[in-house]
């Protein structure tokens, strides 16, 4: 199976070139920073980031490529690594060089950390609540990323403590609703493992008769959208009658939240996955605080 994935939190650092060229470009533009070049081209500097919040850290290669496109010679110092807990007050790295750099630098580099560190954030916050009710079950995300950023949220839910679902449409088979519209469940099953033998195929399910069929036509997974925890716990102890132990995961999706995940771990559920992770996850409120000499 190519899912539920999880891995060291740092993204591909192709992925991470691409998306900091396209925001430096999107914020200096062609003239640069007019602003820094009020400062003397000689005056040097030193800044913290700082968190103002409690929370993880995640984005420091953003951060990092940011500060290294705008001017190589600025110097940087982690403190707390991707996946680290942090505190109001928290020193995440220290960066020292030619202030215009350190200054037009700034607010990509914090766009990308806070924005990265509130995914991760958010990710560990579901993990605490689902393990609470059941160690067994994993937090995932979804395909509801950032356009283009899609690798950078990932990695952070993965520095957040959470699991991977499907990076990309070819990752795997998911046969939804929309899908089921023009094939029943065993036809999609059928197709899927005749055309990829050995992918994941995983069929979403409105109802336990949908669930029925799919483990009689061979799925990997079922994916239980927007049940009832007591519906879903039902399904579970159908999955696990007719499928050989292990063979079969359940997921749950829809509109799953901080207040009704731990139910779900508790019904029985394999997977929990939550598209809020990645798409209405708020900002971590990090900080760059010059450091006065």
């Amino acid at each position: 199976m190519t899912w539920p994935s999880s891995g060291p939190p740092d993204p591909p650092p192709e992925a991470v070139r691409a998306a900091v060229a396209r925001a430096l470009a999107e914020d200096i533009g062609a003239l640069g920073d007019l602003t820094a070049m009020l400062v003397p081209e000689t005056e040097s500097g030193r800044a913290r980031v700082v968190s103002r919040a409690d929370g993880v850290v995640a984005g420091r290669a953003c951060a990092l490529e940011t500060l290294r496109r705008v001017d190589p010679t600025v110097a940087v110092e982690w403190l707390i690594p991707d996946g680290g807990w942090l505190v109001p007050g928290s020193v995440v790295a220290e960066v020292s060089g030619p202030l215009r750099s350190i200054l037009s630098s700034e607010r990509t580099a914090l766009n990308f950390l806070c924005h990265l560190s509130g995914v991760a954030t958010l990710a560990r916050r579901f993990v605490d609540a689902v393990v609470a009710a059941n160690p067994a079950t994993r937090v995932l995300d979804t395909r509801k990323t950032t356009p283009g950023l899609r690798a950078l949220e990932k990695a952070a839910v993965r520095a957040g403590g959470a699991w991977n679902h499907r990076a990309g449409l070819s990752d795997g088979v998911l046969v939804k609703d929309n899908h089921l519209a023009r094939l029943t469940v065993t036809e999609a099953v059928g197709r899927a493992r005749a055309l990829w033998p050995g992918r994941v195929v995983e069929v979403e399910c409105d109802h336990p008769e949908q669930v029925s069929e799919a483990v009689a036509a061979g799925a990997s997974a079922v994916l239980l959208d927007n049940m009832t925890p007591s519906l879903v716990s039902e399904c579970v102890a159908l999955v696990r009658a007719r499928a050989a132990p292990g063979t079969v995961l359940v997921e749950v999706s829809g509109g799953v939240t901080l207040d009704t995940a731990p139910a779900y771990a508790a019904a029985g559920a394999d997977l929990i996955s939550v598209g809020a992770i990645t798409h209405s996850a708020p900002v971590l409120d990090l900080g760059l605080d010059l450091v006065e000499d």
